[in-house]
């Protein structure tokens, strides 16, 4: 039997989806923060812009694929190849100590990146009707982003207490739980739609890359997301810096203020429309990166944590139901797909070109900030242009 689109979204299948989410950010995001001096102490300092662009680079690439595997062979099959990928390169990072072997460990990680939330979003469109899309992808991005938050502090606390290997050990663990969790949700394709794997499959076209109805989306997410490579890549070391010992605070703060948002305003763009709600975020992210141009402090670093959170609590949400309504239903894979592109993209040039002028002098991080702030200004600029041009809702 499949799942039929509820009134309510508060369903049994949607709360099993959000606490998969819940695990598995948690499992991959947990890491991040203790990875830079991780690749140091291996005598790859150069490399640390790698960390998150390789990471970013794979989850990108394997957008196409998981695009087209969830419209064909199904939204929980591919949700649950993500958090398998998760779980094994998890404990392949205690056996592997070259900076070489750490680099291709992150390029497969971040294959589980992008076939779960792929499918996850599919899955979403399947069960959510119209007119809750941003409300549903607000509830399910309070616990994504809770993973989020609550992961760089547990990783931090085990690397600290225990050491890096027990961190990675618990990563693996939560990912494996998300994996269990799936197995109890009902597959959503139709079954008109169903095929089963084959090679075949994996041929990709240029119609498979990209979704031409969802082309707005594409870039204002490209544009927003330079700052997340920026932020992920430099704020460990600035936090280090200022005194703030645990490198993960800055991405708890953030993403605690991203889930304020989400639980007050996550009907907002589905009540005033995505646009209007887009333009705000977008003023949000720029304060937000302005505040890290100048030498940083505690307290700006601080507020710096709040305003980003505030700006991609409103967002994520957005861009995702945004995507829902111009996607293909019989296509949103390939629609989920492109968005994700796109934010791979962003981050992951984001994360290089702040890496390759950062290369461990503190001197230089106000650039990458800087134009991270200035993408977001142009971002609010094409919103503006372009709002009487995209549908608002």
């Amino acid at each position: 039997m499949i799942a039929e689109k509820s009134s309510s979204i508060y369903t049994i299948p949607f709360w099993l989806l959000c606490s998969s989410n819940f695990l598995f950010s948690a499992s991959f995001s947990m890491i991040i923060p203790e990875l830079p001096d991780y690749l140091a102490s291996m005598g790859g300092k150069e490399y640390i812009g790698f960390i998150i662009s390789l990471f970013t680079l794979t989850a990108g690439l394997s957008r196409p694929f998981s695009g087209k595997l969830t419209d064909h062979v199904g939204r929980v099959p591919i949700m649950a190849l993500g958090s398998i990928v998760c779980f094994i390169i998890s404990g392949f990072y205690t056996v592997v100590h070259s900076v070489w072997g750490f680099l291709l460990l992150r390029f497969l990680h971040g294959m589980s990146t992008g076939t779960k939330p792929t499918a996850t979003a599919a899955y979403v469109a399947d069960v959510i009707p119209e007119d809750r899309r941003g409300e549903a992808q607000g509830t399910l991005g309070i616990f994504t982003a809770t993973g989020m938050s609550i992961g760089p502090a547990i990783g931090g606390f085990l690397a600290n207490s225990f050491g890096l290997d027990p961190m990675f050990y618990i990563s693996g663990l939560f990912a494996l739980l998300s994996i269990l969790i799936l197995l109890k949700l009902e597959e959503t394709l139709p079954p008109t739609m169903k095929r089963k794997f084959s090679l075949k499959l994996l041929k990709i076209n240029w119609s498979d890359v990209f979704e031409p109805k969802v082309a707005p989306v594409f870039w204002i997410m490209l544009l927003v997301s330079f700052s997340s490579g920026a932020v992920l890549t430099l704020v460990p070391d600035i936090s280090k810096s200022v005194g703030i010992n645990n490198k993960g605070l800055y991405f708890s703060i953030y993403t605690i203020a991203s889930i304020v948002v989400r639980i007050f305003f996550s009907k907002s763009s589905d009540k005033y429309g995505r646009i209007p709600v887009l333009i705000y975020s977008c003023i949000s992210l720029a304060i937000g990166m302005f505040l890290l141009v100048s030498n940083p402090t505690p307290i700006a670093l601080i507020l710096s944590a709040i305003f980003y959170g505030i700006s991609w609590g409103f967002n994520t949400p957005t861009l995702a139901a945004w995507t829902n309504d111009l996607g293909d239903a019989k296509h949103m894979g390939r629609a989920m797909a492109t968005m994700y592109i796109a934010l791979e993209a962003g981050i992951g040039i984001g994360a290089y070109i702040s890496g390759y002028i950062y290369q461990g002098d503190l001197l230089k991080t106000p650039l990458p900030f800087l134009l991270s702030g200035l993408l977001a200004l142009l971002s609010l600029i094409v919103l503006k242009l372009n709002a009487s041009n995209w549908t608002l809702k």
